[in-house]
């Protein structure tokens, strides 16, 4: 007999009982520990294993695509910090790259030197948060404390660049605001030199750890076919056995000219996902010391330029808006009226921390953006619970979750 509400028996909105076909329906959040966001997931039970899964997002929403109609192009980017705040500077210069695109603007080689910077310590700073979350999760705590010790380092180095720890706003259509200062290569070469030992550390703590293996080996199988019909990418991807990197496939700034390599792996389960993140953290290091390589031949040649030089879009340098009475009245149009892109429109797709991360612009010729759309990994990586989680036992619910890595700023947008 269904469940009739009325007063005297009351609904019980969590747990769904009395029901004819001896299902039970358990809602996983919106408000869990484990649902890395305001996740709901509706699981149908028999017993504890899951028959069918479906996640309900929404809890979060802003409507971030349709206040970007609403804004000019400059005062939309810190609302991109706001979609995958962990690393916000990949959301930055995703939107960045769009525009700049759309307008046909090429930006210093030095500024590309600090913005693969940006891009690259994002990256580290995303896959330590997930690693000390994930690992949380399932019971380690010992890794979470050192996990979050390193991304704090990380964090005072990007707070010494731009003066925020979390929502960087670090990135400007046409380059970067500043240039970086000596104390911020010193303290990233002193933080890589530390990191493949950190990284040891970690796999000590868990390779071998019986409750890890446990709860990551055989859980969460994603075939290749599976991760390609629902979209995935990035880690997610690239642990289903397709060794597919938009910086290798489709290179942006100037990932062209450094050496790296594409971790993947063909198992497709938890486990899998965790060792492409831990491989991942060493080819970040890779770039990094490159990319500081590029930027000290930067400084040898005197390629002094941080934005690109286009006076129709751009502002003129702080020294000449103060003295020239041109670049003045130019600055003043652009801060309040905003630069208007020709009629077009454009996708721009990015490698961030998660995945493909795309913006679709649609230009009309005025100050704001007549569409935008956004791709966000994590949507993906969310739908495909519906069919991952079948089959599985309710433990195996916030596993499945962590290695996901989804993060609702940028779902629910």
């Amino acid at each position: 007999m269904a469940q009739i509400k009325n007063r005297l028996t009351p609904f019980f909105e969590n747990i769904t009982f009395d029901r004819d076909d001896n299902e039970l329906v358990l809602n996983f959040g919106p408000q869990h520990p484990s649902a890395h966001g305001q996740l709901r997931l509706m699981l149908h039970l028999q017993q504890e294993q899951i028959v069918k899964a479906h996640p309900d997002v929404g809890y979060l929403h802003r409507g971030m695509e349709k206040m970007a109609e609403n804004m000019i192009y400059n005062e939309f980017m810190p609302t991109t910090d706001r979609m995958d705040y962990i690393a916000s500077s990949s959301n930055n210069y995703g939107f960045a790259l769009a525009v700049e695109k759309l307008i046909g603007l090429e930006v210093p080689r030095r500024a590309k030197v600090i913005r693969m910077m940006l891009l690259e310590i994002n990256r580290l700073m995303s896959h330590l948060f997930w690693l000390a979350t994930t690992a949380l999760d399932i019971g380690a705590m010992t890794v979470f404390l050192y996990a979050f010790r390193e991304r704090e380092y990380l964090m005072d180095i990007i707070e010494g660049y731009c003066g925020a720890r979390l929502t960087h706003a670090a990135i400007r259509i046409g380059g970067v605001p500043l240039d970086i200062q000596d104390s911020f290569l010193h303290q990233l070469r002193v933080f890589l030199n530390k990191l493949p030992e950190n990284i040891k550390d970690y796999e000590d703590l868990l390779d071998t750890n019986r409750i890890w293996l446990m709860r990551m080996e055989e859980v969460g199988t994603i075939s290749t076919e599976m991760a390609l019909s629902w979209g995935c990418s990035g880690p997610m991807l690239r642990a289903s056995g397709v060794a597919w990197d938009l910086r290798k496939e489709e290179p942006y700034e100037l990932y062209d000219e450094v050496e790296f390599n594409v971790p993947y792996s063909d198992k497709g389960d938890n486990f899998a996902r965790y060792r492409i993140y831990m491989q991942e953290m060493r080819e970040s290091a890779k770039i990094l010391y490159q990319v500081i390589e590029m930027y000290e031949k930067c400084v040898d040649n005197n390629e002094t330029a941080l934005m690109a030089h286009a006076p129709k879009y751009i502002s003129a340098p702080k020294l000449d808006i103060m003295t020239q009475n041109y670049s003045l009245m130019q600055h003043f149009v652009l801060v309040t009226q905003g630069m208007r892109p020709p009629v077009g429109e454009v996708y721009v797709a990015t490698e961030s921390p998660k995945g493909e991360l795309g913006f679709f612009i649609n230009s009309q010729g005025g100050p704001y953006p007549y569409r935008l759309k956004l791709r966000a990994p994590s949507f993906w990586h969310t739908g495909i619970l519906t069919d991952l989680l079948p089959g599985h036992y309710i433990p195996d619910v916030v596993s499945i979750i962590g290695t996901t890595n989804i993060v609702f700023g940028e779902v629910d947008r």
